[in-house]
């Protein structure tokens, strides 16, 4: 409509999608590896649902060969974006990355061949495009991999996720409400394209031309950071009893990292390294899914099955030999291990009470390399992938510690290290290893991460409120997702619910009050009737006393004559009755 008011020609780029070509027959029936290329575009089909896509394509074209001095129309078919947002991929992105699954889901067979392209190479090719002005107008913006669904699920699950993946039915797909129709639709997509005119005739410094997979590293900062995902690690020191794996929790909620105790981590791989040594059954099903030429996963499992039980008789030597207990070698491997994992890469960790030692930080943090062998440098050299970033020391005097273990019910005591003899023992052991100049919190200071610490004593508050809002001030906002729906509407159910106990309790007490006020109405009624009641009772008993000695008076000096007048009256009769009763007492007083 605005053509005719055009002063100048005016340059009209649309970003499309790849979607436009989803139904399109091979280029070469015969060999299905011939890819689509630019030229191709003319016999394209779109996918049903993406139908106002093609229908746009069109007419752009269209009003840019009617109109070509005025208006200069182009059309870029994208590849599935990826790169900072990851478009479509992030769903894979996003569950790989919370750590709450054992695998990440493949939907159908997961061979179907998905175009790509990272988001600031498409921004490339729209500036060559708006630069270059080039002779074909419609331009496939693609890199130059050539992936399935399957490797690409695959390599994230690998670099952010657990590593394995899981064939499951399309329909499935749609039980996840992080996912839509066109999510699906651009998923299941099967092209495989190249675009011959960027690759040929553009001036591009790619990013990724070789796609998501050979640039995974790269693609996870940048994911990492555009979604401010970083992760959170923290260890929490202090003598025992002072509350470190309650406050531990309560910082786990809320920033929502992963709780590392090394009693919980030795268990966790000794039980991993029993389950890779323990014979497995060969499942028809997962050969199939894993496809054939396999030989170098299944010799390097082979291998990790042999290193596993050499491991695992080690630790079970050492454990028989240290009466249950487990030498610092192999705790350390393991806590290592642990927090080298990709949730504690991912999320973060809180370090519960380990390291204990200045020699066991030093150990497990250490950054081994050899150019710093007789290097003069006085700061230790740490790997900043799993070291703390903050250190909280939870501080309080024997007496408050000795006095809270006392106060602890014996149904919590029991059968835990807060019987009176072990912590006593404990106690004295963590005061021995606190008190020379190569400490634990030394360590930390030497490598410039200086300890945060909170005397218990002072804020003591039963649900440690107080302690957590000190160190949350300390740590700062959560680096995470916020809230999904489902927990805003967790949360939302439960203050709901909060408010509704709270609302009966405050009905139920006021009834309370109001029949505790009627019942003492009642009773202050009652009671003044009574005192009313006596009140009248003595009243007439007095009058009736202040009575007796009228009424003998009158018994005794009136009642004869007056009955003498009224006995007269009676014989008489007289008229006036009353006058006469009058004039006779008169007469006989």
């Amino acid at each position: 409509m605005e053509i005719e008011h055009f002063a100048t020609q005016k340059l009209f780029i649309l970003i499309s999608t790849i979607m436009s070509w989803a139904k399109s027959k091979p280029p070469d029936p015969e060999d299905p590896e011939i890819a689509f290329t630019d030229e191709d575009y003319r016999r394209r089909k779109a996918h049903p649902n993406f139908t106002d896509h093609i229908n746009a394509e069109k007419l752009i074209l269209k009003l840019g060969k009617t109109n070509k001095r005025k208006f200069s129309t182009y059309i870029v078919a994208s590849g599935h974006q990826y790169g900072a947002g990851e478009g479509v991929l992030h769903y894979f992105f996003k569950i790989g990355w919370l750590s709450e699954t054992p695998a990440i889901p493949v939907f159908g067979d997961g061979n179907n061949f998905i175009p790509t392209i990272h988001i600031l190479d498409l921004a490339a090719v729209l500036q060559n495009v708006a630069d270059h002005r080039p002779k074909s107008h419609y331009i496939l913006a693609v890199d130059s991999s050539m992936h399935t669904l399957q490797e690409l699920v695959k390599c994230i699950s690998k670099n952010v996720g657990p590593g394995k993946i899981e064939k499951i039915p399309t329909e499935n797909a749609f039980l996840s409400k992080d996912l839509t129709q066109m999510h699906l639709d651009m998923l299941l997509v099967n092209l495989r394209m190249e675009s011959g005119l960027v690759k040929e005739s553009f001036n591009i410094k790619w990013v990724a031309q070789e796609g998501l997979v050979e640039n995974i590293e790269q693609i996870v900062k940048e994911y990492k950071q555009s979604r401010g995902l970083l992760s959170l690690k923290i260890f929490v020191h202090g003598p025992p009893g002072v509350g470190k794996s309650t406050i531990a929790e309560e910082l786990c909620k809320h920033y929502k990292l992963h709780h590392i105790k090394s009693k919980d981590v030795i268990s966790e791989a000794i039980a991993n390294l029993e389950e890779i040594v323990a014979p497995k059954e060969l499942d028809a099903d997962n050969v199939g899914e894993e496809g054939e030429g396999d030989d170098g996963e299944e010799e390097e499992q082979g291998e990790n099955v042999e290193e596993a039980q050499e491991l695992l008789d080690a630790v079970k030597e050492n454990m028989e030999q240290n009466a249950g207990q487990l030498d610092d070698e192999y705790i350390l491997k393991f806590m290592k291990d642990k927090l080298k994992s990709m949730p504690c890469r991912n999320q973060g960790y809180v370090l519960d009470g380990f390291p204990e030692t200045y020699e066991q930080a030093n150990d497990l943090f250490n950054l081994e390399s050899e150019d710093e062998q007789g290097a003069k440098s006085k700061i230790p050299k740490y790997d900043t992938l799993i070291t703390p970033e903050f250190v909280i020391s939870l501080t309080a005097s024997d007496e408050f510690l000795i006095n809270r273990i006392i106060n602890l019910p014996e149904s919590v005591v029991a059968g835990t290290h807060y019987t009176q003899d072990q912590f006593l023992q404990a106690l004295n052991l963590f005061r021995e290893l606190n008190t020379d100049d190569k400490t634990v919190l030394n360590y930390f200071d030497e490598i410039e991460i200086h300890p945060q610490f909170i005397d218990v004593a002072k804020l003591e508050d039963p649900e440690n409120r107080f302690i957590v809002k000190e160190i949350i001030k300390e740590i700062g906002e959560p680096r995470n997702y916020g809230l999904t729906d489902e927990e805003k509407e967790e949360l939302e159910r439960q203050a709901a619910e909060e408010r509704l106990v709270k609302e009966a309790q405050e009905k139920a007490e006021q009834e309370r009050k109001e029949a505790e006020e009627r019942a003492e109405r009642m009773a202050n009624w009652e009671e003044w009737n009574k005192h009313l009641e006596e009140v009248k009772r003595q009243e007439q008993e007095l009058l009736e006393a202040q009575s007796v000695p009228l009424r003998n008076y009158l018994m005794r000096n009136v009642m004869p004559t007056l009955m003498q007048g009224i006995n007269e009256c009676c014989r008489i009769r007289p008229d006036d009755p009353v006058d006469f009763l009058v004039r006779t007492l008169h007469h006989i007083s």
